[in-house]
């Protein structure tokens, strides 16, 4: 199961609210939502989440057996 805490730990390490994400960087609510309830997310997105955040893919995500 993937699970995104650490996404949660990221953004608040780098003070980056989820407001900042939505409207600064045009990642939808329904992302957040996703993110917020451990619901899938595209690689596009993942993407997208590591360069705004400059970081690497472990920093958003862990894989949970």
């Amino acid at each position: 199961m993937i699970v995104y805490e650490p996404f949660w730990e990221t953004i608040q390490k780098k003070n980056i609210s989820t407001y900042t994400l939505i409207y600064t960087h045009h990642i939808s609510s329904s992302t957040i939502s996703r993110l917020r309830n451990n619901k899938g997310i595209s690689t596009t997105t993942l993407n997208d989440l590591c360069k705004i955040l400059d970081c690497n893919v472990e920093e958003v995500i862990r894989y949970i057996p």
